[in-house]
């Protein structure tokens, strides 16, 4: 049961990155080759990096098909609406939150599994709820959100603890994967709603 549910959120998650992806190609000059491009980094670039430091066996998407091809049919999707429908950014950032919460438990929930280590659990749920994002960003020629002052990595870091504190107080696995989610979710999007920030790196002028 578990792992049907964990595998039925690993593919929304890619869809919903791979919207956030193509969502990004907005007001770039790209075309539908663009889009997919941003859609497919997106979603699948966090659980690449992610599969290749555990060295766990062939990457996930590699192994299963059908996570490419969710990437890449939202990605197609999402460039055929936005051509018909104005979107804000703010859908970009709300799509966006959702992949880093299921990507975030994803990740701490694989490396967990993979490894038994809550630290690196911790570390590998960041990086794999983060790491695509920071790919769409670096080729749509934008700052990555995770080095703005955004509240961003912080969400996914306090998901990915909720998660491994909970799996070793040996609490039901559905209970820790709902709690762990709205965790980084509600963090996120509390930040996107009342521009919540940590403080810059400014240097005191004399």
């Amino acid at each position: 049961m578990q792992d049907q549910v964990l595998y039925a959120l690993d593919l929304f998650g890619i869809a919903v990155f791979a919207v956030s992806g193509s969502l990004a190609a907005d007001g770039k000059k790209m075309d539908i080759f663009g889009a997919i491009v941003l859609g497919f980094v997106t979603a699948l670039g966090g659980g690449s990096f992610r599969d290749i430091l555990l060295d766990c066996g062939p990457v996930f998407w590699v192994a299963d098909l059908h996570y490419l091809q969710v990437a890449v049919v939202a990605s197609i999707l999402t460039f055929l609406i936005v051509r018909r429908l104005t979107l804000s950014r703010k859908g970009l950032l709300l799509s966006d939150a959702f992949g880093l919460a299921v990507f975030t438990l994803l990740g701490a929930a694989k490396t967990l599994d993979a490894t038994g280590s809550g630290s690196l659990s911790v570390v590998m749920g960041i990086i794999t709820g983060v790491a695509g994002g920071v790919i769409r960003d670096v080729l749509s020629a934008k700052v990555p959100l995770v080095l703005c002052k955004e509240v961003y990595a912080t969400a996914s870091l306090c998901g990915a603890l909720v998660f491994v504190v909970m799996h070793r107080l040996a609490l039901p696995g559905i209970l820790s994967i709902i709690l762990s989610i709205l965790v980084t979710l509600s963090i996120r999007l509390a930040a996107i709603r009342w521009q919540l920030s940590l403080p810059l790196f400014v240097s005191k002028k004399s």
